[in-house]
C-alpha cells in the first residue's frame, strides 16, 4: 500500500482537522490566549493527528501485505476469501462478502465446467473406440486382398489410426494416473511392436530400420510408450529425407538413466526451432515445408513423459534429428532380482 494514496484516501479526515485547529486557534486568541498558548495547542493537536495516521498505516498495511502474501501463495487465488480472516471495519466487511460470492461463483462454474470436460472426454473417447472397428475391419479386407492399391490404402489408415490414437491420448493426458501402470517392460518387444504398427507407412516410404541391441528390461508403461514411439516414427516419416530415408533405433547406459535413442536421417529440425518443438501448436520452419504439421504430437510425447516420469529430449545434428526417452534404473528391484 503506498503512503501517498494512503493520505489521498485520508484527505478528509486531514482537512478537517486542519478546520478544527483553525476554528479553535481562533477561539482561545479571542479568549485572550497567548501565541505561545496557541502555538503549543496545534503542535500537539497536529502531532496526535500524525501519530494516529501513521499507527493506522503501518497496521494496515502490515495486514495487507499479509493477504497479499497469502494470496501469492495459494495456487487458486480465487480461494483468498477462505484464509483471509474476517475484517472488523464496516465496509471491509462488505468487500469481504462480495469475495465470498465471487468465490462461491466461481466454484460453481468450475464444477460445471469441470462436468462439461468431462463428459466431452468422456465422448471422444467412445467415439474413437466406436470408429477403431470399421478401421480395423478395412484393414482385414485390405491385407486379404493384397494389391498395389490395397497397400496404399493401408497406409492411410495407419495415418488415420494414429489421428485417432492421438486424439484419444491427448484427451486421456490429463488423468494418466487412471490409465498406467509402471512395470517391468521389455523395451525390444515395445519398439518392434511400435514400428509393427507403421509398417505400411514406413514400407510406402520405403525407409529401412535399423534396430540394435536393446537393453532388455526398463520400468515404465509399455502402452504410453509404445503410443510415444509412435509419434516419433510417424514423425520421422513425415519430415523424412527424399533419398534412401533410414531410421536408427539403439540404446545406452549413463549414470541411472537408459537412454532409448531414435534417429533419422530427414530434413532435421534448425537449431532456432529446438527450444520450443515440445510447445503445443508450435511447427517451426519445417512446419512450413510439411503443410499437414499440427504441433501436436511431441507436445503430446512430451506431456505424457512428464506425467510418467520419463525424460525426452531431441538434438539435430548436421543432417537428421534425434529422439531420446530417457528411463530411470530401479535400482531397488534390479538389486533384487539380481
Amino acid at each position: 500500500m503506498s503512503g501517498v494514496l494512503y493520505l489521498k484516501n485520508h484527505l478528509p479526515v486531514i482537512l478537517l482537522n486542519l478546520l478544527g485547529a483553525l476554528a479553535l486557534a481562533l477561539f482561545l486568541l479571542a479568549a485572550g490566549n497567548t501565541v505561545e498558548t496557541v502555538l503549543f495547542i496545534l503542535s500537539a493537536w497536529a502531532l496526535v493527528l500524525a501519530l494516529y495516521l501513521t499507527i493506522c498505516y503501518v497496521s494496515r498495511k502490515k495486514r495487507l501485505d499479509n493477504l497479499l502474501e497469502m494470496a501469492g501463495q495459494l495456487k487458486e487465488r480465487y480461494l483468498i476469501p477462505e484464509v483471509m480472516p474476517l475484517p472488523d471495519r464496516a465496509e471491509e466487511q462488505v468487500f469481504y462478502q462480495l469475495l465470498k460470492m465471487a468465490e462461491k461463483s466461481m466454484l460453481e462454474r468450475l464444477g460445471e465446467m469441470e462436468r462439461e470436460r468431462g463428459e466431452y472426454r468422456s465422448y471422444i473417447e467412445q467415439w474413437i473406440h466406436e470408429v477403431k472397428t470399421p478401421i480395423t475391419a478395412l484393414k482385414l479386407l485390405c491385407e486379404n486382398n493384397q494389391s498395389r492399391f490395397s497397400r496404399d490404402v493401408l497406409a492411410e489408415l495407419e495415418n488415420i489410426n494414429r489421428y485417432t490414437e492421438q486424439a484419444l491420448y491427448y484427451a486421456r493426458s490429463e488423468h494418466t494416473e487412471k490409465d498406467y501402470s509402471i512395470r517391468e517392460m521389455n523395451l525390444a518387444d515395445v519398439v518392434h511392436g511400435a514400428i509393427a504398427d507403421h509398417k505400411y507407412l514406413l514400407r510406402q516410404c520405403g525407409m529401412s530400420i535399423t534396430v540394435d541391441d536393446l537393453e532388455p528390461v526398463v520400468y515404465g508403461d509399455d502402452k504410453w510408450v509404445r503410443f510415444i514411439l509412435g509419434q516419433i516414427i510417424s514423425n520421422a516419416v513425415k519430415y523424412r529425407a527424399q533419398q534412401q530415408p533410414a531410421l536408427h533405433i539403439f540404446t545406452e547406459r549413463t549414470g541411472d538413466r537408459v537412454l532409448l535413442s531414435i534417429a533419422d536421417n530427414g530434413i532435421g529440425i534448425p537449431e532456432s526451432d529446438l527450444p520450443r518443438i515440445f510447445e503445443k501448436g508450435f511447427t517451426g520452419q519445417n512446419g512450413r515445408i510439411v503443410h499437414s504439421s499440427t504441433g501436436i504430437g511431441l507436445y503430446l510425447c512430451k506431456r505424457l513423459c512428464d506425467k510418467l516420469g520419463i525424460g525426452l529430449t531431441a538434438s539435430s545434428p548436421d543432417r537428421g534429428t534425434t529422439m531420446t526417452i530417457s528411463f530411470h534404473i530401479n535400482d531397488f528391484i534390479t538389486g533384487v532380482q539380481s
